[in-house]
């Protein structure tokens, strides 16, 4: 009961927010792949958008002497619904994992599979600079102070995210004592700035109903080579009594046409209890729906929208 009244109530506070600022729809496509993090925008109305792909990995516990070997898939479906301001999503993965212990002069095997993770939630953008702060008019007798640094490009686009996490049946990934289901809330911070450079923070907090919940943050940091070719830098914390960690990510994206995205990219720790690698692929693709002429045009041309980017606008 706890659980369905923390998610209730931050559900009504992001409805009772839902006239105060408009989003954009984008020409290109808005994924969040292959980082981890969130973007502060969201699809726009009327479009439907899978983001899926696969990884393989390895978890080696230095203390524990287990080996394992990871693969897996994640998902995300993402629909822009009434405002475009307002996206729901379902984003998972599900895992399957064989653990090698050593014991003594012989190891024994143990094997597992379910889903790791669904979240149901909804992401709201609540700030857009671009839309509340009056660019600077250029300066016609100075070249020095139209190309000095202004400080309002430091104020980010700024979204909340409310979700549940659920699990059914027997799951080996939830923790004894742990409720199937759960809240989980991120604030998305996103930076655009001039030549294609694209810098997200998320903030997170996950099962804080629980007994043992998780405090995280993302940053994420994205350059854009070409109008279709762009790569990412990320740095993940985790905070738990269970798991802690340091995460780095890496990779790179290239568009194809205006709603299809490939991607692949890395995963390493800073820890060996366990040590941590990852490599993936996978694909964003979208179903443009969109009817209102709402389309965003600023000076960030070329950016790219990677692992919580911004959306490439050169083609607009």
């Amino acid at each position: 009961m706890r659980n369905r009244k923390i998610i209730l109530s931050f559900f009504s506070f992001i409805v009772t927010g839902l006239l105060t600022v408009s989003a954009q729809y984008t020409e290109t496509i808005n994924s969040n792949r292959p980082g981890a993090s969130q973007g502060a925008f969201s699809v726009g109305t009327g479009v439907l958008q899978f983001e899926a792909g696969g990884y393989l990995g390895n978890d080696y516990h230095n203390l524990r002497a287990t080996d394992t070997d990871i693969l897996g898939a994640d998902y995300a479906i993402r629909y822009g619904l009434f405002f475009e301001a307002l996206e729901i999503s379902l984003i998972g993965s599900f895992q399957d994992e064989t653990t090698t212990i050593q014991m003594g002069a012989r190891d024994r095997e143990f094997n597992q599979s379910n889903f790791r993770t669904n979240t149901l939630g909804v992401k709201y953008l609540i700030f857009d600079p671009s839309r509340s702060i009056r660019p600077d008019q250029p300066n016609l007798y100075s070249w020095r102070a139209n190309q000095r640094f202004k400080w309002k490009t430091l104020i980010p686009a700024v979204a909340v995210y409310a979700g549940a996490n659920f699990t059914f049946g027997d799951n080996p990934y939830l923790y004894e004592g742990e409720n199937s289901i759960s809240p989980k809330f991120i604030l998305s911070t996103q930076n655009n700035w001039a030549g294609g450079w694209v810098f997200v923070t998320n903030l997170i907090l996950d099962k804080v109903s629980e007994a043992n919940p998780t405090y995280a943050g993302i940053f994420t940091l994205t350059h854009a080579f070409t109008p279709q070719f762009a790569g990412f830098l990320e740095y993940q914390g985790i905070i738990s009594n269970i798991y802690a960690d340091d995460l780095a990510r890496t990779g790179v994206a290239y568009l194809v046409g205006d709603n299809l995205q490939f991607d692949i990219s890395g995963l390493i720790n800073f820890k060996n209890t366990p040590s941590r690698w990852q490599v993936a692929a996978g694909f964003s693709y979208r179903f443009d729906m969109h009817t209102k002429d709402e389309t965003f045009e600023d000076e960030f041309e070329g950016d790219r929208n990677i692992g919580g980017g911004r959306p490439d606008t050169s083609q607009q």
